[in-house]
């Protein structure tokens, strides 16, 4: 039953729930960043990483049984969990388990997509004995309480329901895109298609999958074990599971929306470096469209032991920082930040500008440096003197630079070797 006073809802539907993150993918569209890292590891918003959102919404929403699928350049990842969720408590039935790829079919097969990498791990999904499985991307970043989509999946007696928004049809060929009758429910989904088909009675906007799907979870056994047998699949949720179960059940698509329907609810894939920058600078709006200080809806992540950030003057130059957000260990030395996002141990000295900028956890900025609208990344040590964002050409010699002119700066472009510990 849904309690009146509190806007979650957490009931049995959720206890009897088993959540997957599908975590494994590189994530290319964000260059260098995914190099050495999972792109769900990648940090996100001064202290979190992305993981951390689909995590803390499996919590909030009082999902408490959580599965983790990883395989590419997954120690940072498996490490940011071992260290960051691990309060949950085995003796009441939760956990958060790491289910790396480890050839569970036979030798030579690693997850081939992401609906193999559930079917691989279908005996240990089946000793938790879930009623529901709730399938989610690794990699994006909202704030979502599933508990309500569940219920909406078991009132209407559906097979599997599929999260969507609604975004331009100009963009919508990055997702998996659906059609749906006046009930919602799913009459045609193609993923990343071509040539995508707008909504009936909306022109120019189309209806895409979140990447977040409920199922019943024998239904779900079932058509991976069909998919698994068949040859010719890809064995992919998005390609192959969904359109093929769409025509033979009942499928429905569930709108993510605020609480009052009025709008659709905040959701963004940090999938490109731009959108990487910009959805990082969003944050220091005034009134933001992802509040992070919501105490209902809080955001939980490894928190490292730090000292305050400082703000020191040095040689009569005061250190400050303006519209900007800055974590725990940051010293601004004489130097001044204006509206970007320093992660923790970010360091910038005397004669400094960092602006429009998001420096990475460990980056230090030398004296006299102008680093404008780039993103740093974690250990990067720019030398006294050095420019960025202020000479286009100079940068692309040197850097990845995008088309909007922001530069994604690492440490083997800076010939920095990562095998130096700080």
């Amino acid at each position: 039953m849904r309690n009146q006073q509190d806007p979650r809802f957490v009931s049995r539907l959720t206890k009897d729930t088993l959540a997957l993150v599908l975590a494994g993918g590189r994530g290319t569209r964000l260059n260098a960043l995914t190099d050495w890292r999972a792109k769900p590891a990648v940090p996100f918003g001064g202290k979190f990483r992305i993981i951390d959102f689909p995590l803390s919404n499996c919590i909030n929403s009082g999902i408490r049984r959580i599965a983790v699928l990883t395989q590419y350049k997954s120690h940072s990842l498996i490490r940011h969990i071992q260290m960051g969720w691990g309060f949950l408590r085995g003796e009441f039935n939760e956990f958060v388990e790491l289910f790396p790829a480890q050839q569970r079919v036979d030798e030579s097969s690693w997850y081939a997509g992401t609906a193999d990498a559930v079917y691989q791990n279908i005996d240990i999904l089946l000793s938790h004995g879930p009623r529901y499985i709730v399938v989610l991307a690794g990699d994006h970043i909202y704030k979502m309480d599933y508990g309500a989509m569940l219920a909406d999946h078991v009132e209407r007696g559906a097979d599997f329901t599929v999260g969507c928004i609604e975004v331009p049809v100009e963009e919508a060929s990055a997702f998996g895109v659906m059609q749906v009758d006046e009930q919602m429910r799913i009459r045609k989904f193609v993923e990343k298609p071509a040539a995508p088909e707008s909504m009936p009675g909306k022109p120019g906007t189309a209806l895409a999958s979140m990447g977040i799907y409920v199922f019943n979870t024998q239904f779900l056994i079932d058509q991976l074990v069909r998919d698994a047998a068949d040859t010719f699949s890809s064995h992919d949720f998005g390609k192959d599971i969904i359109p093929h179960a769409i025509g033979n059940y009942y499928a429905l698509a569930y709108p993510f929306r605020e609480r009052d329907q009025a709008r659709q609810a905040y959701w963004r894939d940090v999938g490109t470096v731009e959108a990487f920058w910009k959805t990082n600078l969003e944050l220091l709006d005034p009134m933001p469209e992802l509040n992070l200080y919501d105490a209902d809806w809080p955001i939980w992540t490894y928190q490292e032991q730090l000292p305050p950030a400082k703000f020191a003057a040095q040689d009569g130059r005061a250190g400050c920082a303006l519209d900007s957000m800055v974590s725990g260990g940051c010293l601004v030395i004489g130097a001044t930040v204006r509206r970007s996002v320093l992660f923790s141990n970010v360091r910038v000295e005397l004669d400094s500008l960092a602006e429009e900028s998001v420096l990475l956890p460990n980056v230090s900025v030398g004296r006299g440096c102008v680093v404008r609208r780039a993103v740093l990344d974690k250990g990067c040590r720019i030398p006294d003197g050095m420019q960025i964002g202020v000479n286009p050409v100079h940068d692309a010699e040197r850097f990845h630079v995008i088309a909007n002119g922001v530069a994604l700066v690492t440490r083997d472009m800076l010939g920095q070797s990562r095998y130096v510990t700080r």
